[in-house]
């Protein structure tokens, strides 16, 4: 998970799947850039002035507003200097909840960060806002008392996890049936053309380690190789191949700030990457840095960008 506030951070025990801060006040010297993520996030918006951009569209915030984000839109805040700047957030890996989802039967828990496009719910601290604040800070609280208790005894309490796995559990509940009007709006408004770009987008995210083309995807979705190029861009305004490099390159700044032990050449083969001078040279021009500088700048400072 990144720092774009090039402010030192404190790596705690969890961060690889859940990440969370609670009601964070001001802006003081942070530089707010558009960026993206593997996590799904959800936003909270707590006070002051603050205009949200995600890509073309903006969300003029107002006390109580969540915003559910995929990760990997590019998106981000753009507080007032002057206002007291609120809010809360919390990243998560639908991975590491993957086999609970399952266990439970609830198959279409994330839905709204899947289908929705990076909504906005406006509860105005109604019931619904003040449980969802309710529960970021008691998942934020019971992280930090994980880390607490790793730099005390040495051990990671796994009945702890546990906890933080059900109240998360419990928030997603809240926020799916707060969402349930929209997916069933967006259910029925959807062309074929907008589910044949998310059936796409959807079979990239599960594939992209692996060798991808237009070929295996029409066939692996039983669509014509002209459709499936031309119906993804027309949607998405991304190329399919521009998607897959996106979302390899969300991959690569994960491992190299996560997994320091790998190196920058099993970082690349892992991510997709199938010539590791391609994937230098790609990185630099994305990034503007090589990955091992990038990867020694993460380790030394950093913390999600909210």
């Amino acid at each position: 998970m990144e720092n774009l506030f090039n402010l030192p951070y404190k790596r705690k025990v969890l961060d690889e799947w859940i990440y969370a801060s609670y009601r964070m006040q001001g802006v003081h010297s942070y530089v707010f850039q558009f960026h993206s993520h593997h996590e799904y996030e959800i936003y909270f918006f707590g006070g002051g002035d603050c205009k949200y951009l995600i890509n073309n569209r903006i969300y003029e915030l107002v006390p109580g507003d969540i915003i559910l984000l995929d990760g990997m839109t590019l998106h981000k805040a753009n507080p007032g200097s002057e206002s007291t700047y609120t809010r809360s957030a919390l990243h998560f890996s639908p991975t590491w909840l993957s086999d609970l989802i399952s266990t439970l039967g609830l198959p279409n828990l994330l839905d709204p960060f899947k289908k929705l496009n990076n909504p906005l719910l406006r509860t105005r601290y109604d019931e619904n806002g003040q449980y969802v604040d309710r529960q970021m800070k008691k998942i934020s609280g019971l992280l930090s008392e994980i880390d607490e208790e790793l730099q005390r005894t040495g051990k990671k309490n796994e009945l702890l996890e546990a906890e933080v796995k059900l109240e998360l559990i419990q928030l997603l509940l809240c926020i799916y049936k707060m969402s349930q009007q929209d997916l069933a709006q967006v259910t029925n408004k959807k062309t074929e053309k907008e589910l044949h770009a998310e059936a796409i987008a959807s079979w990239i995210r599960d594939h992209f380690k692996e060798k991808i083309s237009l070929d295996r995807i029409s066939s692996e979705l039983n669509l014509s190789k002209y459709y499936v190029s031309h119906v993804f861009k027309e949607v998405t305004g991304f190329t399919v191949m521009e998607y897959v490099m996106g979302c390899r390159l969300n991959q690569v700044k994960y491992l190299l700030e996560m997994e320091p032990d790998l190196s920058i050449a099993e970082v690349s083969s892992s991510s997709g990457f199938e010539s590791l001078a391609h994937f230098s040279r790609y990185f630099k021009e994305k990034v503007g840095l090589t990955p091992s500088k990038y990867r020694k700048n993460k380790l030394t400072t950093g913390s999600p960008l909210i």
